[in-house]
C-alpha cells in the first residue's frame, strides 16, 4: 500500500470537513435553512468528503475494514445523494451531518492520521 496516497485522501477529507465546519460557524439551523449559499457550500464539502472516502474504499479496502469507526458507507451515500439527486438532499440531513457528524469525523481523522504518522 502506498501510504502517502492514502494520507493525501485522508487530508482531502479533513480539509473539506474543516471548511464545512467553518461555513457553519456562527449560524443556527434556521439560518442555514434560509441561506442557499451556505447550503450549497456545505453540500459541496460533503460531496468532496464522500469522493475522497470513495477513493479510499476503492484503493485501500483493507484500510476501510481496519477503521470501522468511520461511517464509510454513509459518507459515500451522502456524496451520491448530493451528486446525483441533489434536489432531494434534505436540509435537516445536511445540517445534522455538517453540525454533528463532521466534528466527529474530524476527531476520528485526527486520531487515524496521528496513529499512521507515528508508525512511520
Amino acid at each position: 500500500m502506498k501510504e502517502d496516497g492514502l494520507l493525501s485522501y485522508l487530508d482531502d477529507m479533513r480539509l473539506a470537513a474543516n471548511k464545512a465546519r467553518l461555513f457553519l460557524r456562527g449560524i443556527n439551523e434556521q439560518e442555514f435553512n434560509a441561506d442557499e449559499r451556505t447550503q450549497m457550500a456545505i453540500m459541496m464539502a460533503l460531496a468532496l468528503i464522500g469522493e475522497a472516502a470513495s477513493r479510499i474504499d476503492t484503493l485501500y479496502p483493507a484500510f476501510v475494514s481496519d477503521h470501522p469507526e468511520i461511517a464509510w458507507s454513509k459518507i459515500r451515500a451522502m456524496k451520491n445523494l448530493i451528486a446525483y439527486d441533489h434536489y432531494r438532499a434534505e436540509l435537516p440531513l445536511s445540517w445534522r451531518t455538517a453540525s454533528v457528524s463532521i466534528p466527529e469525523l474530524l476527531d476520528q481523522l485526527d486520531l487515524i492520521r496521528d496513529w499512521h504518522t507515528q508508525g512511520e
